[in-house]
């Protein structure tokens, strides 16, 4: 009987690339000087893990390489090899190549395999006594890696590996009965001692019972194993570590004693193992860390046979939650069924003596109701320390590539917002980062210069904040240049140089397309292709981004996002017979309009001045061609809505009440409307569409260029 393991892939891509991550974060911890063995042991742990999972799902290249890497931690937790920042330096690439292969093999695309070869050619290097000069020049080795390139893998060097004369082992090896149980096949065992030597293996069949007896999942095998190689007993026993404590197993060399008396044996040498039983496997449950490393045998055919597939996102497709969330929602769930029991049979014998208890029953549904939607949410709700996670690693590589001395701080790393959320908050952080690293700090010598140390800090902070998370991106380098950036907005004529401009409103002016005040364009940045696309990604998570700076003390970027994208919590407002939903995060607030506050700009456009600002105000009935109650603005209120920092009132018939609502995709059920970011269902069973305020405010604002040559700008205001 044989399993499809590819149902278990997913479960190994999340698990591998947990340990690339742990990894990486011992690796940018570790003090060549004063190195922590713990640190190294979780390094070594985590890529031994992935190592056993690859080849158990044969895939043999990650498979390959992560043992040459192990091998070398292996003897800096030994105590035989020291560990410099080079090394170091050489394992966080192997962590980026890891990386890559992984996400090739989940998207099933072919693995390019030219910077393993690279960096197993450094590894070899060092593990033979040949230090490389620099870890972080890999080209050098990736020529003698393309020069010494064959059909077959190139044999791993141990850490035991000795130039000298080849030794004679003899293996005896008879694995317990359930040894196929636990997810470990003698055949991978016997594939990587071959990658040894030469290695000849004759199999014990006295004990294997009648076919009518025969349990395919029961081992009634055991061999005998002549290898010659010029490894140490050591290298020998690391291939049987798994299975050690479910075995009879004897490693001695030529001419020394079995422990088990020597029975009739058949000979079948390995290299004449058909494919057929090379491909065999149990039905035994996927056992990660129990199966040492071994090349897939049909690798290559299946590789020529398979036609190429489309790649598929690696974006991971599960969550892992907490044994505390699911106990609070199976007990929910248990509330909720006593009260459905207790409603029911209220339904069967039902008179109007009753109705108080109905009601009672139906107002304890709400609730539950309420809490289990709740509980649900929780479960969606990840700590924000996944996504920072990226950070110090990026940090530290820029801050190398750029000169500078960088300290990297975070803060509120166990702040909780939605998965969806946060996998899309990812790249608009990575952007805001590089421009601080790049834009925002000084050089060390600019800095002392300044009076400053010469360590530049950024600090990424998260917390929660009236019912929303906020990121903040916090430098202290250089601040923003207002002069430089009005002198430039002018110059391509994003304002005019009659305005008078706060200076909130010039530091907006980062924001928008194409605007960069760079002098010269880097790998990191500088070609004005950013910032506007920053703020519309978080725009379209119903959030917000400002900017605060003080020129030579640094600058503070802060996110708003609203904690999950599922439920939103809205105003229904009403525009003649139709109901619209305004995001509850969007209001700055409601009020009657006072007509002396209203002025009519020349070309159609109103104004409304809200105390020290003038705000445009935009008529609903007009942008979706919906008939009010009363044109009259008089008859009317003032919703004020917020995107960005520019405002806009909207005019709306009447205030209906606030509640949370479920958001439906308009893009997956009907098509993309303007100005509409999805829809609901409400209480009574009517659709309600809700508002897209920064599309609502681009199509007013398109609405009136046409009327008037007005544009809105970011920096709230109108102008010409």
């Amino acid at each position: 009987m044989s399993i499809d393991l590819s149902q278990f892939h997913q479960v190994f891509f999340e698990e591998s690339f947990e340990g690339l991550q742990t990894m990486e974060t011992c690796l940018l911890e570790i003090d060549c000087e004063n190195l922590d063995l713990e640190t190294i042991n979780s390094i070594f742990r985590a890529a031994h893990s992935i190592k056993g999972s690859s080849s158990t799902f044969g895939f043999g290249e990650v498979a390959e390489f992560t043992h040459v890497l192990e091998t070398l931690l292996d003897q800096v937790r030994e105590g035989s090899r020291k560990l410099n920042q080079d090394h170091v330096d050489l394992l966080l690439q192997s962590v980026d190549c890891l990386n890559s292969m992984l996400t090739s093999l989940q998207a099933e695309d072919p693995i390019d395999t030219q910077q393993s070869t690279a960096l197993i050619e450094q590894f070899n290097a060092i593990l033979e006594g040949k230090e490389p000069a620099s870890s972080e020049n890999a080209e050098p080795a990736a020529v003698v890696a393309e020069e010494t390139a064959s059909d077959t893998p190139q044999e791993p060097v141990s850490q035991q590996a000795v130039a000298g004369d080849v030794t004679s082992w003899q293996i005896s090896f008879v694995p317990d009965v359930n040894i196929l149980r636990t997810g470990n096949e003698p055949i991978r065992m016997f594939r990587e001692l071959a990658e040894l030597g030469d290695l000849t293996v004759t199999a014990r069949t006295g004990k294997i019972p009648d076919l009518g007896a025969l349990n395919p999942e029961e081992c009634h095998l055991g061999w005998d194993l002549f290898l010659d190689t010029r490894e140490e007993k050591a290298r020998i026993e690391e291939v049987f570590e798994w299975v050690v404590d479910e075995s009879d197993l004897t490693i001695s060399m030529a001419g020394g004693l079995f422990d088990v008396e020597p029975v009739a044996v058949e000979e079948n040498p390995l290299p004449e193992i058909s494919e057929e039983v090379a491909a065999v496997s149990t039905d035994a449950p996927d056992n990660a860390n129990n199966t040492t490393a071994a090349p897939a045998v049909t690798a290559e055919k299946k590789k020529e046979a398979t036609p190429p597939k489309e790649t598929k996102s690696a974006e991971s497709t599960s969550i892992r939650v907490s044994i505390e969330k699911i106990d609070s929602l199976v007990n929910l769930v248990g509330e909720l069924v006593i009260t459905q029991s207790m409603l029911g049979q209220l339904g069967s014998e039902f008179d109007l003596s009753k109705l108080s208890s109905l009601q009672e029953g139906l107002a304890q549904l709400e609730h539950n109701t309420r809490e289990l939607q709740e509980s649900v949410m929780r479960i969606r709700m990840l700590p924000i320390s996944f996504t920072f996670t990226r950070f110090p690693r990026m940090v530290r590589d820029l801050s190398k590539q750029l000169g500078k001395k960088i300290e990297l701080k975070l803060s509120g790393e166990q702040t909780e917002l939605d998965k969806t959320v946060m996998e899309k908050i990812g790249d608009p952080l990575v952007h805001l980062v590089r421009n601080a690293l790049d834009h925002g700090l000084e050089t060390p010598e600019e800095r002392v210069a300044a009076g400053k140390s010469e360590t530049g800090t950024i600090t990424l902070n998260a917390f929660h904040q009236s019912g929303n998370i906020m990121i903040q991106i916090i430098d202290d380098g250089r601040g923003l240049n207002k002069q430089k950036i009005l002198n430039k907005a002018i110059q391509n004529g994003v304002v005019s140089e009659k305005e008078v401009l706060s200076d909130e409103q010039i530091q907006d002016l980062i924001f928008q397309p194409g605007f960069s005040t760079a002098d010269q364009v880097t790998d990191v940045s500088g070609r004005g292709v950013g910032m506007d696309v920053v703020r519309r990604n978080i725009q379209e998570l119903n959030g917000g981004i400002e900017v605060r700076s003080v020129k030579g003390e640094g600058s503070t970027f802060t996110i708003r996002l609203p904690l999950t994208l599922a439920i939103l919590d809205g105003q229904l407002i009403q525009v003649g017979k139709q109901t619209f939903i305004v995001p509850l995060v969007s209001i700055v607030e409601s009020l009657q309009p006072d007509m002396s506050l209203i002025n009519h700009v020349a070309g159609g456009c109103d104004v409304f001045r809200l105390r020290d600002e003038y705000i445009p105000i935009v008529k609903l009935w007009e942008v979706f061609g919906a008939e009010p109650s009363s044109r009259e603005m008089s008859d009317s209120l003032l919703v004020v809505v917020e995107v960005g920092s520019a405002k806009v009132a909207i005019v709306v018939d009447d205030l209906l009440g606030q509640q949370q609502v479920v958001i439906k995709s308009m893009e997956t059920n009907y098509k993309k409307v303007a100005g509409i970011s999805g829809a609901t269902i409400l209480g009574d069973g009517t659709v309600s569409l809700i508002l897209d305020i920064t599309d609502l405010v681009q199509m007013a604002g398109d609405r009136q260029n046409s009327k008037n040559g007005l544009k809105l700008v970011s920096s709230k205001t109108w102008a010409a």
